[in-house]
């Protein structure tokens, strides 16, 4: 990119910038993850950026934001070009960007965390001066929050909120927001956008709205782009698209998505009885408090809830990653442990959230991987401690096939995949077991793209049509009414609703998920 006397300028933007991105491309290695990408975002406007994953749509968006400098190409900001070569830059330019993952500093309370947000934050802090600055912002912000609150104190709803108010008090009226609903329950989500879309609206921001959820784009989103394989496939106004439109644009062709019917069977037998389970989490204090549930063989129980009120720990009891305090796991009528022993015993397989962190060793091939469960067995081993490589390959390569695993081979080294192949690699592994009784599924579409939801959204209907107990956990609940048979909600360690999928309100669900 060009260099430009405005590159050490501060814009000083009071309304939102125009901004043209032209001819793009950026290699990573020796792929083009964008190639020749132009798009023009233009004031006021909420704009959508969808495509699957490994589409570039991250990659763009760290040329935007200076963590990535394009090989090739102009970033034009009110007709100007401008060389963003850091977030600093990005933020002179009016830009900011609101990550999936929080960035508040926890132990400060939010009028701390703003504050410090501000890049000429002075070392000695007149926090009276402070204190009436926040005062005024929070009278036009479109958020109302409690300044001395501290940040841990917040619910996820509550810290979506303030990393949105950092970046409107760093006065950034360009806002990339990356998938700012993975966190909400559906009535925050609605709050959130509704009032965002209302200062776009009003000529205040601009709005690049990163997800994948088309509810989000039908409901808020003036305008959307789609990415596929480092390209622009197609953009045009939301209103004159359809879904099965855009979904066409994503997949490249048109995709008849899987609709696994459900077996009317009757649920069998208990396989999970959870009884009274209290746990500490990492911090020593109780998280899991007197946890009750059952599920049946033949049935997808699914627990609903916002990041942090126990889920990952009730998953860790159940795979025995975390010892519970008090209280009993029942599995086929025994007591159940969580040894590897009692794993094999009573059939338990898990798909976790994270796959490659919590599932897999990165650094071992897939074929490898995929062997986990049964190296120490015939026919992969011989007196429990030989390994039979060749049997461990030929699974493999069955596996590969049989699910799909886009691999260069069965050597590769499992991280080298990307996101939804190795949950294909894990899935694998977990149902190419016989007789399964207990499935345990953590967030297991998470970050994937629609292709790969589909078809483990498929899987897991498959399961359970031919007897499994299914355990689906999941921050996702349109993945859990598409799912489930009975669906529950936690909050703060507890169950605090439970409803056959039928009878399922989708409000009260959303009331308890926020803990009303």
């Amino acid at each position: 990119m060009p260099n430009s006397k405005l590159n050490n300028q501060n814009l000083n933007i009071s309304h939102p910038p125009d901004i043209q991105l032209v001819n793009i491309t950026k290699k990573i290695g020796s792929i083009k993850a964008i190639d020749q990408v132009s798009m023009h975002l233009k004031p006021g406007r909420f704009h959508a950026l969808l495509g699957e994953n490994g589409a570039g749509k991250s990659t763009l968006v760290k040329c935007l934001m200076g963590f990535y400098t394009a090989d090739s190409g102009e970033i034009i900001i009110n007709g100007e070009p401008r060389t963003i070569t850091s977030p600093y830059d990005a933020y002179k330019c009016s830009i900011g960007m609101v990550y999936q993952h929080f960035t508040l500093i926890p132990s400060m309370t939010i009028a701390e965390n703003l504050v410090l947000t501000l890049p000429d934050t002075p070392n000695i802090i007149n926090w009276k001066l402070e204190n009436e600055k926040l005062a005024a912002f929070l009278e036009t912000a479109p958020f109302k929050v409690d300044l001395s609150k501290p940040a841990n104190q917040l619910a996820a709803g509550e810290k979506q909120k303030v990393e949105i108010l950092k970046q409107l008090y760093l006065k950034n009226r360009f806002l990339i927001l990356d998938e700012p609903t993975s966190v909400l329950t559906p009535d925050e989500a609605d709050e959130v956008l509704g009032l965002l879309k209302q200062q776009v609206n009003d000529g205040l921001l601009s709005v690049l709205l990163i997800t994948h959820k088309f509810g989000d784009v039908r409901s808020f989103a003036d305008e959307v782009t789609v990415l596929r394989r480092g390209k622009i496939v197609g953009n045009g106004l939301v209103k004159e698209l359809s879904t099965s439109e855009m979904a066409k644009m994503m997949l490249g062709e048109e995709h008849i998505f899987t609709q696994t019917e459900k077996s009317a069977d009757p649920v069998g037998e208990a396989i999970l009885k959870i009884n009274q389970i209290w746990a500490n989490g990492d911090n020593g204090l109780e998280v899991i408090k007197g946890i009750n549930l059952t599920v049946h063989s033949g049935e997808i129980v699914g627990i609903a809830g916002v990041s942090g009120n126990g889920q990952r720990e009730l998953i860790e009891v159940l795979a025995g990653q975390r010892i519970a305090t008090s209280g009993q796991l029942i599995i086929c009528g025994e007591v159940y442990k969580a040894t590897r022993q009692e794993i094999l015993k009573h059939r338990v397989f898990c798909l976790p959230e994270e796959p490659l962190k919590n599932a897999c060793v990165p650094q071992m091939s897939v074929g490898e991987n995929m062997a986990l469960r049964k190296f120490d067995r015939p026919p992969m081993a011989k007196g429990n401690w030989l390994l039979i490589w060749q049997a461990i390959r030929l699974a493999a390569i069955g596996l590969i096939e049989k699910f799909s695993v886009k691999t260069p081979s069965v050597d590769t080294p499992i991280s080298h995949l990307s996101g939804g192949n190795v949950q294909r690699t894990v899935l694998a592994r977990e149902l190419s077991n016989h007789n399964i009784s207990l499935l345990i599924a953590a967030n297991p579409c998470f970050g994937l793209d629609f292709a790969a939801v589909d078809y483990i959204h498929s899987q897991l209907v498959v399961a359970r049509n031919e007897g499994v107990a299914v355990l689906l956990v999941s921050e996702d609940l349109d993945e859990l009414l598409k799912l489930a048979d009975r669906i529950l909600v936690i909050y703060g360690g507890k169950i605090v609703y439970e409803s056959a999928i039928a009878d399922a309100d989708i409000h009260e669900i959303g009331h308890c998920m926020a803990g009303h």
